[in-house]
């Protein structure tokens, strides 16, 4: 494989990784509507425990993505939305989600046809 003296290869890689995970781009498709407490998050993202969700939180924070603000109130309220850093792929990430819903059921039929496939060679 040639040498990547752009870095671009190691920056998708590295961008991948921020985002790519099972939780992060779900956490940022639903903050690309505006600002949400934890519990509107973990409402809204299924299967997502409170402990993923924080990890997710935190690391995206950390990376820039995402902006948690305390407010001064009896008990503190705390919210989350993204920053500018993430605006430009908020509408790609949208995407990949809407075909995500729309390809799943194409995904899975695909999966159990090479699944049978293979079960039909095994059995040869």
């Amino acid at each position: 494989m040639a040498a990547d003296p752009s870095g671009e290869t190691c920056a998708l890689r590295e961008v991948l990784a921020l985002i790519g995970d099972k939780w992060s781009a779900q956490v940022l498709v639903q903050l690309g509507t505006g600002p949400r407490r934890f519990t509107e998050l973990e409402r809204t993202i299924e299967g997502i425990s409170r402990r993923m969700l924080t990890l997710s939180l935190r690391n995206l924070e950390r990376n820039g993505l995402v902006l948690r603000t305390v407010y001064p109130d009896s008990p503190p309220r705390v919210e989350y939305a993204t920053t500018p850093l993430i605006e430009e792929i908020i509408e790609p990430l949208e995407a990949l989600a809407d075909w995500a819903k729309r390809s799943r059921p194409a995904v899975a039929a695909a999966r159990r046809a090479y699944d049978d496939r293979q079960f039909a060679v095994a059995r040869q």
